[in-house]
Order: C-alpha cells, then structure tokens, then sequence
C-alpha cells in the first residue's frame, strides 16, 4: 500500500511505470512494466563466473548515473508531494533494453510536504551500506531529502568501483572500505587501479562519478548537494569541480540491515 500511495504520484522515465495490482485474499501482487535487464547489481559486482560488468562502457555507466539523478531529482522536486525512497541501491535500479535506469521498489518510501526540510521518523529504514548516517544516529543531523542523496553517492562508487563498499575479502585492509581508499588516490594518475578503466578518454567520466560521489557521502546533511546540484556538477566540466573534504568514516555505518 505504501508502494501503491507513492508510485502512482510519479510520472517520469526514471521511474519505473506502474501498470496494475492484484489484491485478493493472500494473493497480492504489484505488476510493472518489464525491465530485460534486469537489476543494475548484476552489472557492477565483478565477483562470479557470470560477471556482466565488462559489457557496460564507462559512457554506458554515466548514463545510467545520470539518469537515476535525474528520477531522485524529480522525486524531490518535481512532484507535488516530495517523496523520499530511502532504499537507493543496485538492486533497485531497473534497466530496460536501452538501459535506461529506472527507480525502483518505494516499499520504504515517505512523503513529505515540499516545503519540509527535516522529517520525522518512528525507525530508521533502508539497507546496510547505502543508509545516511543522519538515519540511525540523529546526531549526525536531521533526515531529509539529502538521506536519498547520501543512499546515491554510495552506489555511484559501487559502480565506480565494480565492488561493494565495504568488502572483507579484499587483500589489504586499507582497500577495505572503498569510499576512503578512493579517496586517497584521486589525485594519482590515470586509472586509479580501477580495472574496468582502459582508455584515456574514460578518464574524465570516472574522476566526475568519483568526485560527484564523495560530495555525496558527506556525513553532514548540509555538506551535500541537492540531486539538483547533482545533475550539474555531473553535466559540467571536470575542471570545476572541487574535490570534498575526506568523508566520515564510522563503525555505524556498519549497522546491521534495517527494512521496516
């Protein structure tokens, strides 16, 4: 019902469309147009023998990006009540046969008057990894659109990186969480050890989604952009961009997964 009450206020090609439901007895059931590709994880992750990643070009993956900002963009700001996802991640990023991103899965969703900078919550909501600081721990702030853009910063560097951000199984424990790492070497040359890098005029789309990214993650609400500043900050050129400050880096982020 919460998915019902948020979706049918959307109307936007980064969203994916609602065609119908079915609601008898136990059987009940959302019914949305058909996405081929199915989830956006499936191509980022480059562990498994049936690794998809290597398909997408690097222009192919900035679209996407930029087409899911441009779904939050107008979850924020183009309806006529703000709706707040609160469960940005891969897996709920569909692609149809262009592969076109569209946002998926508003089962954790929130409406909110436009005019509402600061909203109130029973309990934190969204998963592991992907959920604002400000979301579990009100000391980091209030829970507000900025929550959605914070859940997007951390899955642009999953594509980035073709990883989770948080990973155990990596070598070196400063390669652990992938956010700082990144940031450590943002100022090195070329690649930046970034497997799917391979030519040079890649390089520009990579350091953006990067330095966009880290804008993203700041643990202050205030510290990030509106998915608005979003959008020009990844139209515009690199060279006005500045690097962010080296995000925060908590053990809360580590907190268990949350759906409710």
């Amino acid at each position: 019902m919460n998915e019902v009450a948020s979706i049918s206020r959307t109307s936007h090609v980064n969203i994916v469309t609602l065609l119908g439901f079915c609601f008898e007895r136990s059987k009940r059931a959302l019914i949305y147009e058909f996405m081929p590709h199915g989830s956006l994880d499936k191509f980022i992750y480059s562990q498994g023998s049936n690794n998809q990643s290597r398909r997408l070009e690097w222009k192919t993956l900035y679209d996407i990006a930029l087409g899911i900002a441009r779904g939050l963009e107008y979850l924020h700001q183009g309806c006529n009540t703000r709706i707040l996802h609160f469960d940005i991640k891969p897996h709920n990023i569909l692609l149809d046969k262009n592969f076109c991103p569209k946002i998926s899965d508003f089962g954790l969703s929130k409406l909110c008057e436009r005019k509402e900078s600061i909203i109130s919550m029973a309990c934190a909501r969204g998963t592991v990894g992907y959920i604002a600081p400000e979301v579990f721990c009100r000391n980091f702030g209030g829970v507000s659109y900025k929550s959605d853009v914070y859940s997007y910063g951390m899955m642009v560097l999953e594509m980035v990186g073709g990883r989770k951000n948080i990973d155990v199984g990596v070598s070196q424990t400063s390669e652990v969480y992938f956010p700082s790492w990144i940031y450590e070497h943002i100022d090195q040359s070329m690649n930046l050890n970034l497997k799917r890098v391979i030519a040079e005029e890649e390089e520009e789309i990579t350091r953006k989604l990067i330095i966009v990214s880290l804008w993203c993650i700041q643990y202050d609400p205030c510290d990030r952009p509106s998915m608005t500043k979003v959008l020009e900050m990844l139209q515009g050129s690199l060279q006005s961009l500045v690097i962010p400050p080296k995000p925060f880096v908590s053990s809360l982020l580590r907190s268990p997964e949350i759906n409710e």
